[in-house]
């Protein structure tokens, strides 16, 4: 009896300390600090209900004349998908609907835009409020002595940055030396002292595990706190609800503007990553019984055949499942080649590009949007095309994802493709070629319908990154396996959204 009720002590202080589900006030003293902190500064938050439906909930004025791009508290009631690129709130999430002219399938693409999301032009800023909010109403992350260490492989970390600041506390960014060097421009200009705040790991997109050995070593001084997006279920449950409802508004306009009312929903796609986007595919699976596919680079297949390797596909990260990943409830792995990702960027961004994907009849609307692809949204596309063809979707089934963020982040790789693949020029003769290669004929021979053996040797994958190497009670890594644990985990989002009312009550109570 005592040594069960000490294995269920231990999962729950995992769950609270590694995994960041706490339901109640952790520590009153740290929450009493926030709140002073936060009275001074003259900062609130947004509740996650907000978020998820800002035309209900937010006031279009609520930011007021903050720049969109700047270190502005007021910016955190922008941290939703309802945002155009001047910062303004709109009614339907904005997004294109990319057609047979371009992707080749007659199944519609729904892609949401990223790059609407105030500070950093990505989503990722939404997984960071996502994680770092929860930690401050529960008492457990402190602004006035807490560093918050935002380990990823690109937007995440400037994400974290950005989150940090806005919260009146000092954010660190850790992320491989090999990410664009945008993404390494725009923390110099937000960190607080970037000699210190801006930590470079060796590698590229496919060295994780180095980025959480540096993550174990910060650990060791209390003052750090450790945001592992791959690891806080704050990020998973905050997309499932939050990008999960955004997603659907998307479909349902398209089904009352498109005249199609057969269509159903029938795929969402995303690069895995630290898993956290991919939880939307789960909103929409028990809202309209929509598949889901997760997608990795070819150069790397992590979860398709267990293996490794290295690529350029940024944002995505891999050589491990993330403890937040429920694949049990995924449908479809599909990886896609770097060099396909590498060679549209490209494409995308040059005007012969863009001409012959006019003669090819690719409408207007389409081609403006073009810039608002990085390369894992094209990677995200790519999927899309390629797992309609697996699945034999047609006209009537609609297929949404997200262009996590747009090219804006990769002029720099953008020149060195263009170097190494095209001579230093992009000619019609290249649009021609790339088109062949790479959209004409999108393969499908990396895309694999899932069965329970595969989902249980994926799941299982996990194993030696989280209990092995990271020290999760094996107990609670096995729970995951139970769709009932990833359901109850929907009840920790009402009780944050109590306390952040709370917290924003006694904030203004001073």
């Amino acid at each position: 009896m005592t040594s069960t009720l000490t294995s269920q002590t231990s999962q729950q202080q995992a769950l609270e300390d590694q995994f960041g589900l706490a339901d109640r006030v952790v520590n009153p003293e740290v929450l009493r600090n926030s709140v002073e902190r936060f009275r001074e500064r003259g900062i609130t938050l947004p509740a996650f209900e907000e978020l998820s439906n800002p035309p209900k909930y937010i006031a279009k004025d609520k930011a007021g004349d903050a720049d969109p791009q700047g270190p502005d508290p007021r910016n955190l009631w922008r941290v939703h998908w309802y945002n155009d690129k001047d910062g303004n709130q709109v009614d339907v999430p904005e997004h294109v609907v990319l057609t047979k002219e371009i992707t080749g399938i007659d199944s519609p693409i729904l892609v949401l835009f990223g790059n609407r999301f105030p500070m950093i032009t990505a989503h990722k800023v939404l997984a960071a409020y996502a994680c770092l909010a929860p930690r401050l109403v529960t008492g457990q992350f402190d602004p006035t002595t807490h560093r918050a260490i935002w380990p990823s492989t690109g937007n995440y970390a400037r994400g974290g940055v950005a989150i940090s600041r806005l919260m009146a506390s000092r954010g660190v960014a850790i992320l491989p030396q090999g990410m664009s060097q945008e993404r390494f421009d725009w923390l110099d200009k937000w960190c607080e002292n970037p000699a210190e705040d801006v930590i470079k790991t060796v590698g590229t997109e496919s060295n994780v595990k180095e980025i959480y050995d540096e993550c174990n070593r910060l650990a060791q001084d209390k003052g750090n706190f450790i945001f592992n997006q791959f690891a806080e279920f704050g990020n998973h449950i905050t997309h499932y609800f939050v990008t999960g409802r955004a997603m659907a508004h998307v479909f349902e306009n398209y089904k009352a503007t498109s005249g199609n009312e057969g269509a159903r929903l029938a795929l969402m796609t995303s690069a895995t990553g630290s898993a956290g986007t991919i939880a939307s595919g789960e909103y929409l699976k028990d809202t309209y019984g929509t598949k889901v596919a997760a997608v990795e680079a070819l150069e790397c297949p992590t979860l398709l055949k267990n293996g490794y390797g290295e690529h350029n596909i940024q944002g995505i990260g891999d050589k491990h499942l993330p403890i937040i990943h429920n694949i049990k409830k995924h449908d479809v792995v599909c990886a896609i080649s770097d060099v396909a990702t590498d060679m549209l960027e490209v494409m995308f961004n040059e005007t012969a590009g863009i001409d012959f994907l006019r003669a090819k009849g690719v409408p207007e609307q389409i081609l403006a949007s073009l810039p608002d692809f990085g390369v894992s949204s094209i990677c995200n596309v790519l999927a899309a095309i390629s797992s309609a063809k697996v699945l034999g979707l047609g006209a009537d089934d609609v297929i949404v994802t997200v262009a996590t963020d747009g090219s804006q982040m990769y002029p720099s790789e953008i020149a060195k493709i263009k170097t190494r693949d095209f001579g230093g020029e992009f000619t019609p003769a290249d649009a021609v070629e790339v088109w062949a290669r790479h959209l004409a004929n999108v393969p499908t021979d990396a895309t694999l319908e899932l069965t329970e053996f595969d989902k249980d040797r994926i799941f299982n994958l996990g194993y030696y990154t989280w209990v092995e190497q990271q020290g999760t009670p094996f107990e609670l890594f096995e729970a995951r396996r139970s769709q009932e644990f990833w359901t109850d985990l929907h009840k920790y989002l009402p009780i944050w959204d109590a306390m952040i009312r709370d917290f924003n009550a006694q904030v203004a109570a001073g």
